[in-house]
């Protein structure tokens, strides 16, 4: 399978019509096209039936998932105990539509933040590992990443458990994972830092190692709900992320995952689209065709 596109999957701002999933593709992963005339590609029925921070994703099967906040932000930021999950075959018909509710374990029964959840397949385990930020009503804990594992996204196969606390001891949220030269980097908003910042480990579910010198966001601002991808046939990869107090996203690149330069904004196009944290997965010339020209119910 040639994978020559890019698909962003993104939700567009704090009102309910806006916590929806969108979608827009690329050819260099730089410039986006919106897909379905920038409607939703999804209307949530289950949960909150809002939904933010929705990361898509393909399997060991070529099954396609998104994993997504259930929450309405209306209700308040500390008011959502919930994932939401669709399947695919095709990126156009979505189905299965589930609720992973984290109040029904012992470590997780008070739960109040249960956001920006994602997925990476562990090799080592042969099972797919759930990460989002995480935090308990009832704990002194900062709203921090937390992880569990599942082999059918369906049930988990483990408890929810930390999987990384920064130093500080402060909130980190927004984690994003990458495999670089057998080594995992972890990047999320450091809220001690104010920035994006990295930790890395041998595998995905650590433990992790925190480096003094972490700060990788190269912005004037505050960022968050990065998400960092390789552009293809090249040693570059573009980190892409939301600048929530200044408006619109911000994109910076690496070939070494830790020394970042900014990219120019007249040298990309995102913010005509008004994304909001999203996540982008590498496609085919034919799935890129087949979203062009598809019309979602």
């Amino acid at each position: 399978m040639e994978f020559t596109k890019y698909l962003f999957c993104y939700f567009t701002g704090n009102l309910p019509d806006e916590e929806r999933v969108h979608f827009a593709v690329s050819d260099d992963g730089y410039n986006y096209t919106c897909i379905n005339s920038g409607k939703p590609v999804i209307i949530q029925t289950k949960g909150k039936k809002c939904c933010r921070d929705p990361f898509i994703f393909r399997d060991q099967n070529n099954i396609f998932h998104i994993i997504a906040t259930d929450m309405r932000s209306q209700d308040g930021w500390s008011s959502n105990n919930s994932m939401i999950i669709w399947d695919s075959n095709d990126l156009i018909n979505w189905h299965n539509e589930r609720i992973i509710d984290f109040s029904i374990f012992d470590e997780t029964k008070s739960a109040d933040r249960v956001w920006a959840p994602q997925i990476i397949y562990d090799k080592f385990r042969n099972e797919y590992m759930i990460y989002w930020t995480h935090h308990n009503a009832d704990s002194d804990s900062d709203t921090i990443t937390w992880y569990a594992y599942t082999k059918d996204f369906l049930h988990l196969t483990t408890s929810p458990k930390v999987l990384f606390r920064p130093k500080s001891g402060l909130c980190a949220i927004d984690a994003d994972i990458i495999e670089y030269n057998e080594k995992y980097y972890l990047f999320q908003a450091d809220g001690k830092k104010e920035a994006i910042c990295y930790c890395v480990s041998d595998k995905p579910d650590g433990p992790y190692y925190e480096p003094d010198d972490n700060k990788v966001s190269v912005a004037d601002t505050a960022l968050e709900g990065n998400c960092i991808y390789r552009i293809l046939d090249t040693d570059r990869f573009v980190m892409i992320a939301d600048q929530f107090k200044k408006g619109g996203y911000f994109m910076q690149e690496t070939t070494d995952l830790v020394n970042f330069t900014e990219v120019d904004e007249s040298n990309f196009s995102l913010n005509h689209l008004k994304p909001r944290h999203g996540s982008v997965l590498h496609i085919t010339e034919q799935e890129c065709e087949l979203l062009k020209n598809s019309t979602f119910k």
